[in-house]
C-alpha cells in the first residue's frame, strides 16, 4: 500500500512539471551542537542501513564522508549532468520509492523534481530535506524574486555556506540513526575542520592574481557566491539557471568587458556545451583583443571518478587553481 500511495503521488506530481542583491558572506562559525546529542542508553541498531537517496554530487559526496559505511547511498546526478534541466525517470521514481531519507538542494536548483519531491515529502512516507532551505534567508542571494524565484540556489560555492549544510546532513542522520550519532558527529567534524582549510587556502590564492584581473567569466550565472566568498567579480553568458538561453547582445555584454578590462582568459564548465564562451571569445577577437579559454571549471556536478574533481573538496581546489593559472600574473 504505501508503494502504491507513494507512485501515484509520483505519477500527479510529474504531470506538472514540464533552476540580485547581495547579502553578506557567510562568517566563520564554530561547529554548532548536533540537533540529537550522543544518547545516554546506546540506540539499538537499524534492522538494515538507512537507504539515502542524494539529487547533486556535491550532497551525496558530504553524505559519503559523515555516513561511511553505516547507509546505502544512491547519487542521482553523476558527473556532467545538469540538475537544473534533469527530469526524473522511471527508476528514479522507484529509487526514491525504496528510500528512507532523500537529500536534495532545494532552491529551485532541481527545478524539473521539485513537485516531484515536494510530493514525496507531504506524503510522509520518505523523509525529505532540501538542504538550501534550511539555510538563514540572510546568508542567501537573491536571484528573481518577483518570478518565484527568490534565492540564487548554487550554495555550494562559499564553502562556508557550505558547512552548514554539513551540520544539517550531519543532524538527520543523527536523528534517523542515533546507534550511530557519534560516528556522524566525528566524521562531520572532521570534515568540517577540512573544508575550513580548503577555505583559506582559496583566499590566499585569489591574492596571486592582480586586483585589475579579478574578473571571472563563465557560462552560466553559478559562482555568484564564490565571487562573495573570496573577492571575484563573476559574470556570466546564461543566467542562474541554464533553462535560460544567451541572446547575441548577451554575448556582445560580455565581449565588451573583456575588451574594458583586459580579462585574458574565460572559463567553461563541465556540465554546459562551450559554445557561448566560444562566442565571447569571437566577439572580443573582432573588438581587438585575443582572449583564451582558461580550464574548464566544476559549477553543478563534480568530476568523472578517478579523475581531479571527484570530491568536492577537489572540485573546489581544482576551480581555484584552474582560476589562478589563467587570471594570475
Amino acid at each position: 500500500m504505501r508503494l502504491q500511495t507513494l507512485a501515484a503521488l509520483l505519477c500527479a506530481a510529474l504531470l506538472l512539471v514540464a533552476c540580485g542583491q547581495q547579502t553578506p558572506a557567510a562568517a566563520p562559525t564554530q561547529a554548532p551542537a548536533a540537533a540529537n546529542a550522543t544518547p545516554q542508553v546506546a540506540a539499538a541498531p537499524l534492522d538494515e542501513p538507512l537507504n539515502v537517496v542524494a539529487t547533486t554530487g556535491q550532497i551525496a559526496d558530504a553524505v559519503t564522508v559523515i555516513a561511511q559505511d553505516k547507509v546505502q547511498l544512491t547519487n542521482l546526478l553523476g558527473p556532467g549532468v545538469d540538475p537544473h534541466t534533469y527530469v526524473a525517470t522511471e527508476s528514479d521514481l522507484q529509487t526514491f520509492q525504496n528510500a528512507d531519507l532523500i537529500f536534495y538542494n532545494g532552491l529551485r536548483l532541481e527545478a524539473q523534481m521539485d513537485r516531484v519531491l515536494e510530493q514525496i515529502g507531504a506524503s510522509g512516507t520518505v523523509k525529505v530535506v532540501a538542504v538550501g532551505d534550511t539555510l538563514d534567508p540572510l546568508t542567501l542571494l537573491n536571484w528573481e524574486p518577483e518570478a518565484g524565484l527568490p534565492y540564487d540556489p548554487h550554495i555550494w560555492n562559499d564553502m562556508r555556506l557550505w558547512t552548514r549544510v554539513i551540520y544539517t546532513i550531519r543532524d538527520t542522520l543523527m536523528e534517523m540513526d542515533p546507534a550511530h550519532a557519534s560516528v556522524y558527529e566525528a566524521n562531520a567534524a572532521r570534515y568540517a575542520t577540512e573544508i575550513e582549510t580548503l577555505h583559506e587556502y582559496t583566499l590566499e590564492q585569489v591574492q596571486r592574481i592582480p586586483q585589475e584581473r579579478r574578473v571571472l567569466i563563465t557560462a552560466h550565472d553559478a559562482f555568484n557566491y564564490y565571487g562573495r566568498a573570496y573577492g571575484l567579480q563573476v559574470e556570466a553568458v546564461q543566467g542562474i539557471s541554464t533553462e535560460s538561453e544567451a541572446s547575441v547582445a548577451d554575448i556582445q555584454v560580455l565581449a565588451d568587458l573583456v575588451l574594458e578590462r583586459q580579462v585574458p582568459a574565460i572559463f567553461i564548465e563541465s556540465t554546459i556545451s562551450p559554445r557561448t564562451i566560444e562566442a565571447v571569445i569571437a566577439a572580443a577577437r573582432e573588438g581587438g583583443q585575443e582572449v583564451r579559454i582558461g580550464g574548464e571549471l566544476y559549477a553543478d556536478a563534480l568530476g568523472e571518478p578517478g579523475g581531479d574533481a571527484d570530491t568536492y573538496l577537489k572540485m573546489m581546489r581544482h576551480n581555484i587553481d584552474t582560476i589562478v593559472m589563467a587570471l594570475g600574473a
